[in-house]
């Protein structure tokens, strides 16, 4: 009798352990089931934030019924509704947030939301709007924003973060009537770091002249790669390239006085004097800048004629 009540007691355990085993296999395999269901949701909606992001639909078909439908907003409310106003006004913001309240996904509607804000000298709250475009359309106006930050906000190191980003993702071009490569050597100049701003000044300089010729540069590329080498105190190099810059701009005032500090520490005072005050002339005339942004933004060296 003694035994069989072992015998009972040792099945008994046996079977506890096998259901013990069982309810641990069980338990492993809901937690299994629970972590592959939880990261497949987070890949669906990693994707669908990248399909959003990016405004890229799910098929052909949606993305042409998206863009359709987005036309006709953008139509609606751009076209014949803020346009039809200053965009300093306030019925230039109503009619976008009539867009934007139909659909929030429209980068275009963003990106003319924020821009009367930086014309204003409102940044930060302009780039809250901005940023939103870039988050639905990435490509169309990431570089804008760079430009933004470089000339407008004047946050160097975002505006040369933001070009870099952009130029490994979809490669090198132009904003604003200028390369991304000007723009960061311009941020660096800005930062005071003049030596890489000039090195990049002249590979930027190097390359239009190799692919476009002699014609294709601009003024302004020449004035600020000519103010790289006059930091370094380079002055005959920087004249040089101020020479070329008022060849295209001859009445360039800003070129002028910088030429004409230049002249100053060569000691060549008699020619600085004259060429002081010719740039005094014209730029009290307005022969400034030609950059279509100057009429609501300064440009980093640009000279104040009173």
């Amino acid at each position: 009798m003694e035994n069989e009540n072992i015998l009972i007691v040792i099945i008994g355990m046996k079977t506890i352990k096998i259901i013990q085993s069982t309810i641990e296999t069980m338990i492993r395999s809901i937690q299994l089931f629970f972590i592959l269901a939880f990261c497949l949701l987070l890949l669906t909606c990693n994707k669908a934030i990248d399909a959003e992001n990016n405004g890229i639909a799910n098929t052909d078909y949606e993305l042409k019924t998206i863009k359709e439908t987005q036309a006709i907003i953008i139509e609606e409310h751009l076209k014949n509704g803020a346009w039809n106003y200053s965009y300093n006004s306030k019925e230039w913001q109503v009619e976008i947030d009539k867009g934007l309240a139909k659909d929030s996904t429209i980068a275009y509607l963003w990106q003319q939301k924020a821009m009367p804000l930086f014309k204003k000298g409102k940044y930060e709250k302009g780039m809250d709007y901005l940023d939103k475009a870039v988050t639905y359309d990435r490509q169309r106006w990431q570089d804008y924003r760079a430009f933004i930050k470089c000339i407008f906000a004047k946050t160097y190191r975002e505006a040369i973060l933001d070009f870099a980003d952009y130029k490994n993702r979809y490669g090198d071009g132009y904003v604003m009537d200028h390369t991304y490569n000007f723009h960061i050597a311009l941020s660096y100049l800005q930062l005071n770091e003049f030596e890489k701003a000039e090195e990049i000044f002249k590979k930027d300089n190097e390359k239009q002249l190799l692919d476009h010729g002699k014609d294709w540069l601009h003024p302004v590329d020449l004035f600020y790669y000519g103010i790289s080498k006059y930091e370094q105190g380079k002055y005959e190099e920087a004249i040089e390239l101020f020479n070329l810059s008022l060849e295209i701009h001859p009445k360039f005032s800003d070129v002028q006085y910088y030429k004409a500090l230049c002249l100053v520490k060569l000691e060549a005072f008699d020619e600085a004097q004259k060429l002081m005050e010719i740039a005094e002339t014209n730029g009290k005339q307005g022969f400034s800048f030609n950059e279509d942004n100057a009429i609501y933004e300064r440009y980093p060296y640009q000279v104040r004629w009173k």
